[in-house]
């Protein structure tokens, strides 16, 4: 299998992604940012809703929600919106209890994931839809974006992966678990540099604040 995959062409208008769901992990303790990361704010909603927004803006319907840490005060944040909530009572043994956490609760009908941390909001909705498209391919395990030759998030994972990862130690996390499926992976290569920016101290959230607010002061060529 050809590991490397162009960008397909994509509309403004992002077609559903029937069979998909979106695992949005965030149970961890934002120790480094020294409060919840899920609910900080960025332009007038949290990380953690624009995290949903970028998975609903995609097409994926079957959005779920990983809590753990703080779980109570982000409840409130979830009211209403057309998302499931699991909570991981686990989640201080890391991310990747978080995701066994959710793939244990996907429908039986679910095809593939996609497995969105709660502090990268800059990743672009049509990123998830050139996964998606990607992921067509008979044989297709694993799509991965990548700018610039850097993979980054968020994966998209055949439902097909599930007992494996369930089986695993978690040792490494989900990386070191993907390097066995090399052969049946494909790497997506999008416009998009969101796909590497996380959130992880007040430093990264004050120049995310920045960048954005450069984009809306420079005019457009």
């Amino acid at each position: 299998m050809d590991n490397d995959r162009l960008q397909p062409p994509v509309g403004k208008v992002f077609p559903p992604c029937p069979g998909m769901a979106a695992l949005i992990l965030a149970a961890g303790r934002s120790s480094r940012m020294g409060t919840s990361k899920p609910l900080l704010p960025l332009g007038g909603e949290t990380l953690l809703e624009r995290v949903i927004g970028i998975a609903g803006g995609a097409g994926v319907e079957d959005i779920l929600i990983v809590l753990g840490h703080e779980a109570e005060l982000l409840l409130p944040v979830l009211a209403g919106k057309n998302v499931r909530v699991i909570v991981n009572p686990d989640y201080d043994r890391g991310m990747f209890s978080s995701l066994q956490t959710g793939v244990r609760n996907l429908p039986p009908q679910c095809r593939g994931f996609f497995v969105l941390p709660a502090d990268m909001p800059r990743i672009r909705p049509s990123t998830l839809s050139r996964l998606h498209a990607a992921f067509q391919e008979p044989g297709v395990l694993v799509c991965r974006p990548r700018f610039r030759e850097r993979r980054g998030h968020p994966p998209l994972l055949s439902a097909a992966l599930i007992p494996a990862i369930l089986a695993y130690d978690g040792v490494g996390g989900l990386r070191t678990l993907l390097t066995g499926f090399e052969k049946w992976s494909l790497n997506v290569d999008v416009d998009d540099p969101g796909i590497l920016v996380d959130l992880d101290t007040p430093a990264d959230l004050e120049a995310n604040i920045r960048l954005s607010r450069h984009k809306r002061t420079t005019p457009a060529a």
